[in-house]
């Protein structure tokens, strides 16, 4: 058991889409340069999970709170300023812009801050550093998600928020991914994974947290979790 404290803490968050409860009173800790794997049954919550955490959805009710600092409620850009970055399924990027350029976009800061967090980012990913000129729209997808995660790098974060990054994905380029998230947790960021993946994201992960209609029905050390939530809660042909 870890003593660190948490760097994002969630308690009693509560999301309405109408009137209609999405998430109900989830409470749980990511700690730094950790993984947390959310997983659970499509419609359980996950990407709206995902969305208040990242202020594109208010919260009705709970805290969240990053690195001791009151994020609840807050506009997504003073959540991204403050270090956590929200990978939405979808690859976002602009596909007739370089690799470059969809980086440069990616930043708000002067020539030389831009520079450098430029820098980092390729040192992170040499596969971009040697496409720096290529169009991203000729990228596969999975480097295309690998620049996603590269222009996230840019703005510094402590946590990244990742959405179903492997959808659609070929299994080669599933593999691309999940190096990507690797590469990123070992420059000191922590992750938040929602995945379809079950398998893969559980070996990746060290902790676990399991929706199901927009409550915690499992959570656990990542790897104590497997056959517990193949059996009860995702059905077998969901853990490849």
């Amino acid at each position: 058991m870890t003593t660190a404290s948490p760097l994002l803490a969630v308690r009693d968050l509560d999301v309405r889409y109408g009137t209609a409860q999405s998430l109900r009173g989830l409470s749980f800790d990511v700690f730094p340069n950790s993984t947390l794997a959310v997983l659970g049954p499509n419609g359980a919550g996950k990407s709206t999970l995902a969305r208040a955490l990242s202020g594109l959805v208010r919260p009705a009710g709970g805290q969240v709170r990053l690195d001791g600092r009151d994020i609840t409620g807050k506009a997504p850009e003073h959540i991204r300023r403050a270090g956590l970055v929200h990978l939405p399924e979808g690859r976002g990027v602009f596909p007739t812009l370089t690799v470059t350029e969809n980086l440069r976009m990616a930043t708000a800061c002067g020539r030389r801050q831009r520079a450098a967090a430029i820098e980092r980012a390729l040192e992170v990913f040499p596969v971009l550093a040697a496409r720096q000129r290529q169009t991203a729209g000729t990228l596969s997808g999975g480097e295309q998600q690998m620049l996603s995660l590269a222009r996230a790098l840019t703005a510094d974060p402590r946590l990244v928020v990742a959405d179903e990054l492997s959808l659609g994905l070929a299994p080669k380029m599933v593999d691309v991914v999940f190096e990507s998230l690797r590469r990123a947790r070992s420059a000191g960021v922590a992750v938040i994974m929602i995945e379809q993946f079950v398998g893969r994201a559980l070996a990746f992960a060290d902790h676990c947290l399991v929706l199901q209609r927009g409550r915690i029905a499992w959570a656990g050390e990542a790897d104590r979790a497997e056959g517990e939530l193949s059996r009860r809660y995702l059905g077998e042909a969901t853990t490849a």
